[in-house]
């Protein structure tokens, strides 16, 4: 979705009016948080917005003439109300032959890196958002458009707190931000035995977790590289940037979940990767294979297998996906197209074009079953091969 321009503000307790302001600068609007400019998203208000799929050709690695991302867009367009509310999106799935999509947040995702010293005003900044978010699409739309209010164990009590309110309010998956938890002592990893209360309640609870691609703050370290300074902004990639990462947000994340035993102290939750792409699972399988060998002693569970027994993926479309399915099995990758984002597909259902010559049954359970299970859902008796 692209939220509305009051939605980290509409619910923020009064004493905290300042925290989210829109500036106008150089005749835009910008963001800014705690008085800090950021550029994350270039256009935080999405008065316009680049058609869904207008970056496909950047990226399927179908660019030969080098074409930048802004000449890619070309004209941008005044979004659709299918981009920011429930009613016009149901019509919009229906005309693309789609059930019931999981729907994330975009601006949202900028949140807790520019908190990541404050838990406290963390907890508040989130809590403000998901009463916009339930406000404006609910949870659980007409059972079939399951949108992801944002938990976080940085304050383990509140965080707790905040998961029960949005279960209690029908939500159906949650999203966690694939990075280090804000701190009074420093980030640290949010799968430390000290956050087992919050992820108890999880595995009670049964709901999955969404690991989306946010700001993780990755790039302090990328900026060490090029002896440059910022914050990443979306939309605007660079060449090293682009090859260093290469999906090390979500498989430190991910190598945390396992390797510091969050997933074997509770093993029946469940993380799904989503928009963190797929071509890193191969590197991070090779590495808990490598750890395990020399240091049997330190897994009660051989990681490989816990990481194909508690993850899902969300690959991008444009990934090759045979040696992903492969390694994780069909019932462990789900379909997602990222719509109406540039860099997603135009046409949701056309993700089925990278599934080649694979078995009905395995394409069914990748465009559907395997969400539905995971929403703990019925998969409808309309739904054909879409999810």
């Amino acid at each position: 979705m692209y939220e509305t321009e009051d939605a980290f503000t509409r619910h923020l307790p009064e004493r905290h009016k300042d925290l989210f302001r829109f500036v106008e600068l150089n005749g835009r609007k910008k963001l800014v948080v705690r008085n800090v400019l950021t550029e994350f998203i270039p256009n935080p208000t999405f008065e316009v917005v680049a058609a869904p799929g207008a970056h496909m050709a950047f990226y399927s690695g179908n660019n030969p003439e080098g074409k930048s991302l802004r000449a890619l867009t070309g004209k941008p367009i005044r979004p659709i109300p299918a981009f920011r509310e429930p009613v016009a999106r149901l019509k919009v799935l229906d005309e693309q032959g789609v059930s019931a999509c999981l729907l994330f947040p975009t601006l949202a995702s900028l949140i807790e890196e520019r908190l990541r010293d404050d838990p406290a005003l963390t907890q508040i900044a989130i809590r403000a958002f998901n009463e916009w978010l339930y406000e404006d699409w609910t949870y659980s739309y007409a059972g079939r458009i399951f949108t992801t209010p944002i938990v976080s164990p940085c304050d383990v009590e509140a965080g707790i707190a905040e998961l029960d309110r949005v279960l209690a309010r029908g939500a159906r998956a949650v999203l966690l931000r694939p990075a280090p938890v804000a701190g009074l002592r420093g980030p640290r990893s949010p799968f430390l035995p000290e956050f087992d209360p919050f992820w108890a309640r999880v595995q009670e609870a049964g709901v999955p977790v969404a690991l989306h691609a946010s700001d993780s703050g990755y790039q302090d370290y990328l900026n060490t590289w090029e002896g440059t300074s910022g914050e990443y902004v979306a939309f605007r990639p660079k060449t090293f940037a682009y090859v260093a990462d290469g999906g090390r947000t979500i498989q430190d994340t991910l190598a945390s979940a396992i390797c510091h035993g969050m997933l074997d102290r509770f093993p029946r939750v469940r993380l799904i990767s989503v928009e963190n792409g797929g071509s890193w699972v191969g590197l991070l399988a090779r590495n808990l294979e490598t750890a395990y060998k020399k240091m049997p002693r330190e897994f009660p569970t051989h990681p490989v297998e816990v990481l194909r027994r508690n993850i899902w993926i969300n690959p991008f479309w444009e990934d090759s996906l045979e040696g992903l399915i492969s390694l994780m099995g069909s019932d462990r990758v789900c379909f997602g197209s990222d719509y109406p984002h540039p860099e997603g597909l135009a046409e949701p259902l056309s993700f089925t074009e990278q599934l080649g010559d694979l078995a009905p049954t395995d394409i069914e359970k990748i465009m559907s079953t395997n969400m539905f299970e995971l929403l703990g859902l019925e998969r409808p008796v309309a739904a054909s091969a879409s999810a």
